[in-house]
């Protein structure tokens, strides 16, 4: 039974076995972080550490051969035995990370554990696109989009430093308001815009990381002038009918007719061939001198 114990007791410690404190470490992009891998049971005294990267599909040694390797040269060492951490952490260092140990005197020679590295982009200003003028009672809708941030950011809006809720109607100090506005896409979109609308709007787009705002674009709602309009497109027919008239007067009174009749009555002055004209001063016309020839 002693035996027994005494081997079944080998068993167990000439297992290596891993275990971490965090399989799931966040950080936000340029601080530090330790991805924790712990060798809890071998017998081997000098066992081979290797770390890989895992993203999109393809594996890297990041510490093979007792160095760090590849993009986290210089940025990152081995912390104790097998840890692994790493400096001024980047958006490209988000991955799975796995901690492989070799323990050539442990009757389990291997073991892996999986970390899954996740690094927190704050967001920086968003693009955000206010119309300028609208009329009352027409629709209008605001756009903000920001592009760097992870993770992805909510999108919040503001009207004169007043933040605006996602529907008009829910908050009774927006009653005259008619709007929606969708926190993941950025857009604020009325339906139809009153008097009460107009003001400085800017938007702030935030994650876990911080937040970031455009800066502020004025919204004008003006009263659309019917009464201008009709009276406008009146005096315009009134010139056209005008020009119309004075054309058809100057047909009538003959000041358009074509320079063309004038210019045969020039030529229908000259000489046939083979005629001759005389002018007498008794009759003061012209008489034929000679017949055709024919």
């Amino acid at each position: 039974a002693a035996v027994t114990a005494v081997s079944s007791g080998r068993c167990l410690t000439g297992a290596v076995n891993l275990k971490s404190s965090n399989r799931n470490p966040v950080v936000q992009e340029f601080e530090s972080v330790e991805l924790s891998c712990i060798i809890t049971d071998s017998q081997t005294n000098d066992p081979r550490i290797e770390w890989k990267k895992i993203q999109d599909d393809q594996t890297a040694y990041v510490f093979f051969d007792n160095k760090i390797q590849g993009d986290l040269a210089g940025r990152a060492e081995l912390l104790g035995k097998t840890s692994l951490k790493i400096w001024n952490v980047t958006r490209t260092d988000s991955a799975i990370y796995r901690c492989e140990v070799v323990a050539r005197n442990d009757r389990k020679e291997i073991d892996e554990i999986v970390i899954e590295l996740t690094v927190q982009v704050k967001p920086v200003p968003p693009v955000c696109r206010v119309p300028k003028a609208v009329p009352v009672g027409k629709s209008a809708t605001l756009h903000c989009q920001e592009s760097e941030g992870y993770p992805r950011p909510h999108y919040s809006w503001y009207r004169n430093d007043v933040p605006l809720p996602t529907d008009s109607r829910a908050n009774p100090r927006f009653r005259n308001s008619s709007f929606l506005l969708n926190p993941e896409t950025g857009t604020l979109v009325f339906s139809a815009v009153h008097k009460e609308d107009s003001g400085q709007y800017y938007c702030i787009a935030s994650n876990d990381a911080g937040s970031a705002r455009c800066e502020e674009q004025e919204l004008e709602v003006y009263d659309l002038n019917i009464g201008g309009i009709i009276g406008g497109v009146l005096v315009v027919l009134a010139v056209l009918a005008l020009i119309t008239v004075g054309i058809c007067c100057a047909y009538r009174r003959g000041y358009f007719i074509n320079n063309k009749q004038n210019g045969e009555s020039y030529k229908n002055t000259g000489k046939p061939d083979g005629v001759n004209y005389i002018r007498t001063d008794e009759e003061g016309d012209f008489r034929h001198k000679s017949s055709f020839v024919i």
